[in-house]
């Protein structure tokens, strides 16, 4: 899996990710203080959501596009420290999972 976080993201890079989430998303309720994205494959992405979600208040939405590898992509929304929060803790959850296979 792939991380980045993006604080402060400008216009730009919002209406990036707003023409890439899906037509049902309420793209007024997000908050775009920070955006943490994560790719990689469709298990780890949906499990990666999950994680985020139930560890800080954050909002998860796929970031649809054009991948010949088979990767997605998940755009996390949320103030700063939540978002680096969500991403620690996906990062230890995923780690901590290969350690008992």
């Amino acid at each position: 899996m792939e991380f980045r976080i993006i604080k402060s993201p400008t216009a730009g890079t919002i209406d990036i990710l707003m023409r890439r989430m899906g037509a049902g998303v309420n793209k007024e309720a997000i908050c775009f203080d920070a955006v943490g994205l994560v790719q990689g494959r469709m298990i780890e992405m949906i499990c990666a959501a999950d994680i985020a979600e139930k560890a800080v208040g954050v909002t998860v939405e796929d970031i649809r596009g054009s991948c010949p590898q088979n990767m997605i992509m998940i755009a996390i929304f949320g103030d700063t420290s939540s978002v680096e929060s969500a991403i620690e803790e996906i990062k230890h959850s995923m780690k901590k999972e290969k350690e008992l296979c």
